[in-house]
């Protein structure tokens, strides 16, 4: 970014440059011109000076340093008072105090640059790795399937099996390997609802998570709302043939295995800003590559009898009823959803399709327009019947094939952007009261605000079950946790 102060340009280096220069400077009641563009002498020491800084020292600073140039070097000042202190004693002149001061500067900004992307990494491997206290509740959930016959029910029992295809009711999906981050959704759902015995939850989970979440599910009843408990391989549309997601996963798997050379291979590029590192790092995450993520695209194969369903992501909390999402004219739209182009916070409500898809690339700069607003994931409203007439499962998987043979490139990688484009032209833009997001990596998040929303959204690595998470904002999903539970007591799941 650069900054037009008068005839020169100056970018936010040179800035430190000219403030470091006038810093040291004035101690020898030399005034010079700086990025202010005018002579500071006269109100600062009273008289008028002579000259301004030579033209040299703007020359040199000018000069790019050599990738290289300042390994191993011992003799470059390491703060501003060791600068001054060397310069006093060196009798430098102004083309060689021009390289010690450059010098410094950019070693500075390396040292700020690998910090910053170090605590990138850190929050990746953090943000990726399951935490031990999850992993304990699981397997202790595991074990009381296996041994107490009351952590086996059939969910739900048989005389409410016919409210899972029943369209009087209101239904909800939630897919997820995460127990505690589902007891929580389904938690706070229900308790906010204002007919909780009109509400079916159905809960999808993969096969090595089903017995723990059947196992939670059945010791914690949340009657008089329905809850389902199925995995994947319960459904029969999943079982039969081939499935166009998993397909097209293995293949996205091999090519990301490949991506980038991994974590390691982003960490070490040289060019690149912290925040574009922090982004490839996060696309790394094996939630990119989970079913849960992707079984969206398949909701009409897999509830064939339901007319309309609202699909949650497994990092939300409900805080209010929700039940008036079925009175949202949807206007024959297939997905109803919460714009990310505009509003207060402009961190996270400044989402373009230029944001997620790759402009560069001609199969989406010849399809799509870069400042078209972008839409999310996390709280969705989906008419079933208006999305069978389409075929947006069919260039969900076109596209995702399309991003395969393009080496990963038409995208960043998540499974949001080929959903932009799958659905586009069929979203119907919801009040942002229904789905406030970013409360996983905008730590300004106002907690009046967030407290206010309808639905809060912890997307983002700092999710609220990890030790990374913003303090401030957990609080608002952990008052749906029963810390006095025997499961969450003895896996040492704690509050703060």
């Amino acid at each position: 970014m650069y900054m037009n102060f008068t005839a020169r340009n100056y970018n936010s280096r040179k800035c430190v440059y000219y403030i470091v220069i006038f810093d040291i400077l004035i101690n020898f009641e030399i005034i010079f011109v700086g990025c202010l563009g005018k002579k500071l002498g006269p109100r600062i020491l009273g008289r008028r000076p002579e000259s301004s800084v030579p033209e040299v020292i703007y020359q040199t600073l000018d000069e790019n340093l050599g990738k290289n140039e300042l390994q191993g070097r011992s003799d470059i000042p390491q703060t501003l008072e060791e600068f001054m202190t060397d310069m006093k004693k060196g009798g430098y002149d102004a083309k060689t105090f021009a390289v010690k001061l450059r010098e410094m500067v950019t070693l500075m900004e390396q040292r700020t640059r690998m910090a910053k992307i170090q605590e990138y990494l850190y929050r990746h491997v953090a943000s990726s790795s399951i935490p031990k206290q999850l992993h304990c509740l699981s397997l202790s959930l595991a074990n009381e399937h296996t041994n107490n016959a009351a952590a086996r029910l059939q969910l739900p029992s048989a005389e409410l099996v016919p409210a899972l295809v029943d369209n009087s009711y209101f239904h909800f999906v939630l897919a997820s390997d995460n127990v505690l981050a589902a007891s929580v959704v389904a938690t706070s759902l229900v308790h906010n609802f204002l007919r909780p015995q009109k509400v079916v939850l159905h809960i999808i989970t993969d096969r090595k998570t089903y017995y723990p979440m059947q196992a939670w599910f059945s010791l914690h009843s949340l009657s008089p709302a329905i809850i389902e408990v199925k995995a994947l391989h319960h459904f029969d549309w999943f079982t039969k043939g081939k499935v166009p997601v998993l397909e097209a996963m293995e293949k996205d798997q091999k090519v990301r295995s490949q991506f980038r050379g991994g974590s390691s291979a982003i960490v070490a590029n040289t060019t690149e800003k912290p925040k574009v590192i922090a982004a490839k790092l996060q696309a790394l995450s094996p939630k990119y590559n989970s079913v849960m993520n992707h079984i969206r695209i398949h909701l009409p194969e897999l509830f064939p009898s339901l007319n309309k369903l609202v699909f949650l992501d497994d990092d939300i909390v409900v805080q209010t009823d929700l039940s008036p999402l079925w009175d949202i004219e949807m206007n024959g739209k297939v997905n109803g959803a919460v714009e990310t182009c505009s509003g207060e916070d402009r961190f996270v409500m400044s989402k373009r399709l230029k944001s997620y898809l790759n402009f560069s690339h001609p199969l989406i700069s010849e399809n799509f327009h870069p400042n078209e607003c972008a839409w999310a994931y996390g709280m969705n409203i989906f008419d079933l019947e208006a999305w069978r007439k389409t075929n947006i499962s069919n260039v969900y998987h076109y596209w995702v094939e399309q991003n395969i043979k393009s080496d990963l490139s038409l995208w960043q990688l998540g499974t949001l952007p080929p959903g932009l484009i799958a659905f586009h032209g069929h979203v119907h833009v919801i009040d942002p009261f229904w789905h406030m997001l970013g409360l996983g990596y905008q730590e300004n998040t106002s907690f009046g605000d967030a407290e206010s929303a309808g639905v809060v959204h912890f997307n983002g690595r700092a999710k609220p079950w990890l030790e990374i998470a913003f303090p401030q904002l957990r609080k608002l999903w952990t008052k749906y946790v029963d810390f006095s539970d025997k499961f969450i007591k003895s896996c040492h799941i704690r509050a703060s």
